[in-house]
C-alpha cells in the first residue's frame, strides 16, 4: 500500500509546475489537544459512497489518496467533483442544509465561523493524529474545544529581504530600519498598505508585537469575541503607526498598494518588505535574490502574523460520516498524501514531519519559521465585522489625517457596536 502511494505522489509531483500560493500580551501559547468528536472508525471493507469537492490544483493528490483507499475498500465508490475554489464556500452553505452537496470538501479555515453558524460542518475525529500537525493548524480548525476540519497546508507572511543589499533581518524593528538605511536605497523598508483603504492583515505581525491581538484567544487557541486590541497596548501600536507614517518617519505610506510595494522592492529600492509566498516569484522574475525571515518585534513581544490554513471539512448532513472520517484520518492524514498535496500546490505543509522535510528549501523554511510564531486568522463570525473599521483606522493614522488615539478609540467603539 505504501509503495503504491509513493508512486501516486511521484506522478502528482511530476505533473505539477505550479507556482507558490497566491489571503494577548504573549505569543500564542502551545495548543492543548482539542477534544475530538465521538466518532468510531469505519469497519474494514466498508460499503457505500463518498462525494468530495476539490479544486483543479489539488484533485490529482486527492485522487492518489482515493486510489489507495479503494485498494482496501473497493466497495466504497468515491467521486471527486472538481469545482472552482472561489465557489466552494457559497455552494457548500447553500447545498448542505438541503441534504445535497458533498460528504467532504476542501476549504479554508476562516470559513469555519459561517459553517458553524449555519450548522453545515461536522467535527472530525483526528484522535492521536492531532499531535502530528503544527499547533497553529489544529488551533485554526478548533471551535468550542472540537476540531471541525483536517488541516493540510499553511500560509503566512514574513519579512522578505534582498540578499544583495542586506545579509540578515534583525530581531527588532528599530534595528531592521537602521540596517535598511545603511543599505543606501530609496527606502529602508516598504509594505503594502492597500492605498487609502488600509491593510491590517499585512501589518498584523507588527501589531501583535505590542500585545494587541484582534481578539482574545482561549487556551486551546480558539478565539473569543472579546476584542484584544484595546487598552495601552493598542494605543501604543497606534502611536507606532503615526510615528512611522507619512507625517513621521515615512516608513509607511497610503501611497503604497500591493503592486507599488512589490515594484519598489523588485526595483531594488528597498532591502526589506513584508510579503507572502505568493509574491516570491514576482521578485525572482525581477532578478532579486531573496531570503525570508520572521517579522521583527516593534513592541517588545513576538510578532505573530496571521496564518491561514487549508483543510478538509466533513458535511454535517453526510450519510457516510464514519467512512468519510476514516478516509480523512487514515488515508489523507498521512505524510505521503500531505506531501503529494504540497507537490500539487506548494503551500506550507500542516503536518510537522512533512513541513520539516520540505524545509530544505530556505524560502520554505523562512515562511515555516514565521508561521510557527503566527496565530490563526480568527474564523469566528465576528471577524467579518472587523476589517472595514480596522483597515480605515490604520490608514487614517498612517496618512496623518487622524490623531492615533482618537482614530483607535473610534475604531474600538465602532467594532463593539458592529459585533454587538
Amino acid at each position: 500500500m505504501r509503495k503504491t502511494l509513493f508512486r501516486a505522489a511521484t506522478v502528482v509531483a511530476a505533473m505539477s509546475l505550479l507556482a507558490a500560493c497566491g489571503g494577548g500580551d504573549e505569543a500564542p501559547a502551545e495548543t492543548q489537544e482539542p477534544t475530538t468528536a465521538e466518532t468510531s472508525a469505519a469497519p474494514a471493507g466498508a460499503t457505500g459512497s463518498l462525494t468530495i469537492w476539490v479544486d483543479e490544483n489539488r484533485k490529482p493528490a486527492v485522487q492518489a489518496a482515493v486510489d489507495i483507499y479503494n485498494e482496501t475498500n473497493p466497495d466504497v465508490k468515491v467521486e471527486l467533483v472538481q469545482k472552482n475554489f472561489e465557489d466552494i464556500r457559497a455552494d457548500f452553505l447553500a447545498q448542505v442544509p438541503t441534504g445535497e452537496g458533498p460528504d467532504i470538501t476542501i476549504g479554508a479555515h476562516d470559513w469555519l465561523g459561517s459553517f458553524i453558524v449555519n450548522g453545515v460542518a461536522e467535527p472530525v475525529d483526528l484522535g492521536a493524529k492531532a499531535g502530528e500537525f503544527e499547533a497553529v493548524a489544529t488551533q485554526a480548525f478548533t471551535y468550542d474545544g472540537q476540531m471541525y476540519g483536517l488541516p493540510y497546508a499553511l500560509e503566512t507572511i514574513a519579512v522578505v529581504r534582498n540578499t544583495a543589499l542586506v545579509d540578515s533581518t534583525p530581531e527588532t524593528w528599530d534595528e531592521m530600519i537602521a540596517a535598511g538605511k545603511e543599505a543606501g536605497t530609496k527606502y529602508p523598508f516598504v509594505i503594502n498598505t492597500n492605498g487609502t483603504t488600509g491593510d491590517a492583515y499585512t501589518y498584523y505581525g507588527l501589531q501583535t508585537s505590542f500585545g494587541a491581538p484582534v481578539f482574545v484567544q482561549n487556551e486551546d487557541g480558539s478565539y473569543t469575541s472579546e476584542l484584544g486590541m484595546g487598552g495601552d497596548e493598542g494605543f501604543a501600536f497606534a502611536d507606532f503607526l503615526a510615528e512611522n507614517g507619512m507625517k513621521g518617519e515615512g516608513h509607511f505610506s497610503t501611497d503604497w498598494t500591493y503592486d507599488v510595494a512589490n515594484q519598489e522592492f523588485s526595483d531594488g529600492n528597498a532591502p526589506y518588505t513584508i510579503a507572502g509566498p505568493w509574491a516570491i516569484q514576482t521578485f525572482k522574475d525581477a532578478g532579486i535574490d531573496v531570503a525570508v525571515d520572521p517579522i521583527p518585534s516593534a513592541g517588545g513581544e513576538t510578532a505573530a502574523p496571521f496564518v491561514g490554513v487549508q483543510g478538509f471539512y466533513l458535511s454535517a448532513q453526510s450519510e457516510s460520516k464514519l467512512i468519510a472520517n476514516d478516509f480523512l484520518v487514515n488515508y489523507v492524514a498521512t505524510p505521503e498524501v500531505i506531501k503529494a498535496l504540497y507537490d500539487a500546490d506548494p503551500r506550507l505543509p500542516a503536518m510537522t514531519s512533512v513541513a520539516d522535510e520540505v524545509a530544505s528549501d530556505p524560502i520554505v523554511a523562512g515562511f515555516l519559521s514565521a508561521s510557527k510564531n503566527g496565530a490563526p486568522m480568527p474564523s469566528i463570525p465576528e471577524m467579518g465585522n472587523v476589517w472595514e473599521h480596522w483597515n480605515a483606522a490604520e490608514a487614517s493614522i498612517i496618512s496623518g489625517s487622524a490623531k492615533p488615539k482618537d482614530a483607535w478609540t473610534k475604531m474600538l467603539a465602532d467594532l463593539e457596536s458592529a459585533i454587538g
